[in-house]
């Protein structure tokens, strides 16, 4: 799938996919094309017009040498990027080249929130630009602004498991902790998504030096990148906190159930002691003779049992 943009009156203007023609005229023209999830027909078509500008198959690669380069054929950056998918937050490299007169982005996922924001902002006409530089700024800001999000969304779910834990007394806390792993996770792809961010920002400035509103504009994303990072530290720290609590209040659920096999054993064992002594079969035994002797065992077996638990009871142990 293939989908262009232009540079009209400095601002960005999509332009029909449906309407392109067969040869590819426009894809020349474009400011911006955005290559997604493309069939070999496709990706022929690109590499016809831009020749070896179409990336590697090591878009994941995490060293900075394969993610962010400078050839002849442009400005190489590859960024990861956040997406939800089957319920969980999962992560996708994005390969883009910045040319003097276009951007060409790579992306093999459709699923991507950033690009599917960053078109309705197109068609409202919100987005500036004069040049391939400014498109790129764009959408690593609309990212930050993605995952600052993400990150408020973590806190309110982790606000909520908090109450569960510390709170509730009647609590799911496996289900909890279940929570607590996946907003863990969650919170990890953000951090990883930010720390990426940073890079493809830190490593963009070197090219815009001499350009005052560009700089501006990437300081500017980095502060935010900061802000969020410490933020990000902070939920790490809350999610590790609210688990070992959750942890620590099963472990207690289960040493009450302990306790109470222990002092139950400790309660019947007396009576099980009287009861095993008169069990035994032996021919001198004082006690078989007595009429009384069978209402006096059940009584020393009840008063035996009765005896530890007013102990332990009196002592609080209970």
């Amino acid at each position: 799938m293939l989908h262009l943009f232009n540079i009209e009156n400095g601002v960005l203007r999509e332009k029909d996919s449906a309407s392109h023609p067969a040869d590819g005229a426009l894809i020349g023209q474009a400011s911006w094309l955005d290559v997604v999830e493309p069939d070999d027909a496709e990706r022929g078509l690109v590499q016809s017009f831009f020749e070896d500008a179409l990336p590697s198959d090591d878009k994941e690669e995490i060293e900075s040498s394969a993610r962010y380069f400078s050839d002849e054929h442009g400005l190489h950056v590859h960024s990861l990027f956040l997406m939800q998918s089957d319920g969980r937050s999962r992560t996708s490299s994005v390969a883009f080249v910045v040319q003097d007169d276009r951007l060409i982005s790579f992306r093999d996922d459709t699923r991507m929130a950033d690009f599917r924001l960053m078109r309705m902002r197109i068609r409202r006409g919100w987005v500036k630009a004069s040049q391939p530089m400014d498109i790129l700024l764009s959408i690593l800001d609309q990212k930050v602004e993605n995952l600052a999000d993400a990150i408020e969304d973590v806190h309110r779910d982790l606000e909520q498991v908090g109450y569960s834990v510390l709170e509730e007394e009647n609590g799911e806390l496996d289900q909890d902790i279940e929570r607590l792993a996946r907003l863990e996770d969650t919170n990890g792809k953000i951090r990883l998504c930010l720390m990426d961010t940073q890079r493809s920002i830190s490593f963009i400035q070197r090219y815009v030096r001499s350009d005052k509103s560009r700089r501006r504009t990437c300081s500017e994303i980095q502060h935010d990148l900061d802000t969020l990072m410490s933020h990000t530290t902070f939920l790490f720290d809350k999610i590790n906190f609210l688990m070992d609590a959750a942890q620590g209040f099963i472990n207690i659920q289960q040493n009450q159930i302990i306790k109470i096999f222990s002092i139950a054993a400790v309660v019947f064992l007396p009576p099980t002691m009287i009861a095993s002594i008169y069990g035994m079969n032996f021919r001198v035994m004082p006690e078989l003779a007595l009429e009384f002797g069978y209402p006096m065992a059940i009584g020393l077996m009840i008063l035996s049992g009765i005896a530890p638990y007013w102990y332990f009871k009196r002592k609080g142990w209970l």
